[in-house]
């Protein structure tokens, strides 16, 4: 006899041999059915690989966008509340607004928001098209800084226009219109870059004149950015690495003969001087070209982890100069501590491999030399910057991107910045990605549609009255009261 399925009872002992029962088989499920598709789907689930939100954000094609916009966003904001707590003090001291500075540096930052969101809507093509008016444009700007009258001179550089209420620095625009027409230039010829003369011709010229001008106005920072600039370009373009090498021999070897040995007494080789012998405190440099170095060292030894906090900076109190222009990473180390400058190297890491990512995954040429053009720029200017508060690399006068005061270094890198939104809104998935995506507008509507079909007698009941004149609560019955 048998009992429940599956299992057998043992038989009763009789006379005769007793005969075992087979147990009775498990009905097959139907094909198609539930409890048949439910081992494939399980099997099917356990195969796929676990990946983490982090991975699957990390890998989505809109994370390059989203990088780029929030790592902008979050250096401009840092740079704002650091320009104000790093010139407050010394505008106080010369009887003016705190603000004053700070609310420059805002309507910068007003002027040059609008211009990156344009510019990240502008289609490629747009910029392939007017390449070469762009460069022509710059170079004629560049030229205005030899013209009497319009000049100014600041630190020795000459590299500032006066046109009326306006002042900026040309080098600036010639740095974003290099980056278009390099990309423009080489992203055409890319195939044809293993033969000298097409890597040569029309890049190389170009390049050397926009770096001759920014040089012949003592602008050695700028023309040492530009450089960086071109040298990225010119890698992902494809140029031979022995042309790149002996092209970068060159120009160094020509940089130190005019700029650096032909001016044995200058301030510029004073400070490569005491850069090579070092800068004692107690030493006779300390208040002379040392000075401002070794105090920028203070600011950030007295930082230590955490910081003395926003606004209560010591070497802000007019002892640092440039504290909130070439020096602001100092000011940064001393308030906010090793986590604060730690936090501004890693954003810019991260703008940094936003560029990488468009290299890899675009597939337009001039995308990916615009991206590592850019790339160049942003990442290189800060980490002279960085070398310069420190003490690695000679006083040379470079800000640091998106943080440092100064209006034409900002609303140029924002546009530069815009640029790099808009060649992350053409890799491959993104442009599905952002179609697909509801707009604020759309969930709005759908939200006040939703809140309009809703009972106006109050939320619906989940009991409900059955035939029987009884009530059901979440599938079970009980009797009505």
């Amino acid at each position: 006899m048998t009992g429940a399925p599956g299992v057998t009872r043992a038989p009763r002992a009789t006379g005769t041999r007793a005969q075992a029962v087979p147990a009775a088989k498990p009905r097959a499920a139907a094909p198609g059915s539930r409890a048949a598709t439910r081992p494939e789907k399980a099997a099917t689930r356990a195969a796929k690989p676990k990946r983490s939100t982090l991975a699957t954000v990390w890998d989505s094609p809109l994370a390059t966008y989203y990088l780029v916009a929030g790592v902008t966003a979050t250096l401009l904001a840092i740079g704002l509340v650091m320009v104000l707590s790093s010139s407050a003090v010394t505008q106080i001291a010369k009887g003016q607004s705190p603000f004053g500075v700070f609310l420059q540096q805002a309507q910068y930052a007003l002027i040059g928001i609008p211009l990156m969101l344009v510019a990240a809507r502008v289609p490629v093509r747009i910029y392939k098209r007017f390449a070469w008016v762009g460069l022509i444009g710059a170079m004629a700007l560049q030229c205005l800084v030899f013209v009497p009258g319009l000049a100014d001179e600041v630190g020795g550089n000459r590299s500032w226009v006066n046109l009326g209420p306006i002042r900026f620095q040309p080098a600036e625009v010639a740095k974003l219109a290099l980056v278009v027409w390099l990309a423009t230039v080489l992203g055409r010829k890319q195939r044809l870059l293993g033969q000298v003369r097409h890597a040569v011709i029309p890049a190389v010229p170009g390049a050397l004149l926009v770096i001759g001008l920014v040089l012949v106005g003592k602008d050695l920072g700028t023309a040492l950015i530009v450089i960086m600039l071109v040298a990225g370009a010119f890698f992902v373009a494809g140029v031979p690495l022995r042309l790149l090498v002996t092209a970068g021999a060159v120009g160094a070897l020509g940089v130190w003969q005019i700029f650096v040995a032909g001016q044995s007494s200058g301030n510029r080789a004073n400070r490569i001087a005491a850069l090579v012998q070092g800068c004692d405190p107690d030493g006779t440099n300390a208040q002379g070209v040392c000075y401002q170095l070794l105090h920028g060292m203070q600011a950030l030894g007295s930082g230590g982890l955490t910081g003395v906090g926003l606004g209560a900076s010591r070497q802000a109190w007019g002892y640092l100069p440039a504290a909130s222009n070439d020096f602001i990473f100092a000011v940064i180390g001393e308030e906010l501590g090793l986590l604060g400058a730690g936090l501004v190297l890693m954003l810019i890491g991260l703008l940094g491999y936003a560029c990488v990512r468009i290299v890899r995954r675009h597939e337009d040429p001039f995308a990916k030399v615009a991206a590592a053009a850019i790339g160049c720029w942003i990442v290189g200017q800060a980490l002279v910057n960085v070398g310069v508060v420190i003490g690695w690399i000679p006083v040379i006068g470079v800000p640091l991107p998106l943080i440092s005061a100064g209006g034409s270094a900002l609303v140029t890198t924002l546009v530069a910045m815009g640029i790099l939104l808009s060649l992350a809104r053409t890799e491959p998935g993104t442009a599905d990605a952002l179609a697909a995506r509801p707009s604020i507008a759309r969930r709005t509507l759908g939200v006040v549609a939703g809140a309009g079909r809703r009972s106006p007698r109050g939320p619906v009941r989940s009991g409900r009255k059955t035939q029987s004149g009884r009530k059901t609560h979440r599938g079970r019955e009980r009797p009505a009261r």
